[in-house]
């Protein structure tokens, strides 16, 4: 009898392994399916405009994780809700293994702007360079560190020392994103705009970040490789 029951405990074991497996999303079909994606997040996931994500190097569950948000109402996005609808549940996780398995484009230095520069100028003077230093410094000491006075809980703890994020928790990858784009996630999490859930883990740390914290370590996890 407890031999039976081990053999069937193995089956089970295999199984489900074997379901798992096949449960991945197709690279190459993802490939394909991805081209109603392309305009904005680029032909391999690396967007070329910073307010949108790049999705290159992102781990598929977070990817399917969101894109059934945005199909079930739960992340509220008029440009994405529409999209995701249209999109089976293999379709949502062959294009997720597509964007996991390119790799994440690197960022350029950002630049800082001012009400006085001209529309699209960018200002390379040395007290500007020498503000973007300042608040990637600031950005790394809060990613690492939190703020124990405000109670800003560090990053590092749920997305890692370098950015890479947790594949089991389904924590995302932050390294390399686009800081534009960061500022406006926190922001959104700040102002309980980026989802319906209004008390979830980065809704109740982010409303506890200033605007500067915000584009600091948004700065920073944009310079992350």
């Amino acid at each position: 009898m407890i031999k039976k029951l081990l053999l069937l405990s193995i089956a089970l074991v295999f199984s489900t392994a074997f379901s798992s497996v096949f449960a991945e999303g197709n690279i190459s079909a993802g490939k394909a399916k991805s081209s109603n994606c392309t305009s904005c997040h680029g032909d391999d996931g690396n967007s070329m405009m910073p307010t949108f994500p790049k999705l290159a190097g992102q781990h598929a569950e977070y990817i399917e994780k969101q894109l059934f948000a945005f199909k079930n109402n739960d992340r509220n996005s008029p440009m994405m809700a529409p999209l995701a609808m249209a999109l089976s549940k293999q379709s949502i996780e062959d294009i997720a293994a597509f964007y996991a398995s390119n790799k994440i484009s690197s960022n350029p230095l950002p630049v800082i702007y001012s009400d006085d520069d001209d529309e699209d100028e960018q200002v390379s003077s040395t007290d500007k360079s020498d503000d973007v230093k300042n608040l990637i410094a600031l950005g790394n000491n809060l990613y690492r560190n939190g703020n124990l006075k405000t109670k800003v809980s560090a990053c590092i703890a749920c997305h890692g020392p370098f950015g890479e994020g947790n594949k089991p928790a389904a924590f995302p990858s932050l390294k390399g994103q686009h800081a534009d784009y960061l500022i406006k996630a926190l922001t959104d999490f700040k102002k309980d705009s980026r989802s319906n859930i209004s008390n979830s883990m980065m809704h109740l740390i982010a409303r506890k970040m200033t605007e500067k914290e915000i584009q600091a370590v948004s700065y920073h996890i944009s310079m992350m490789k």
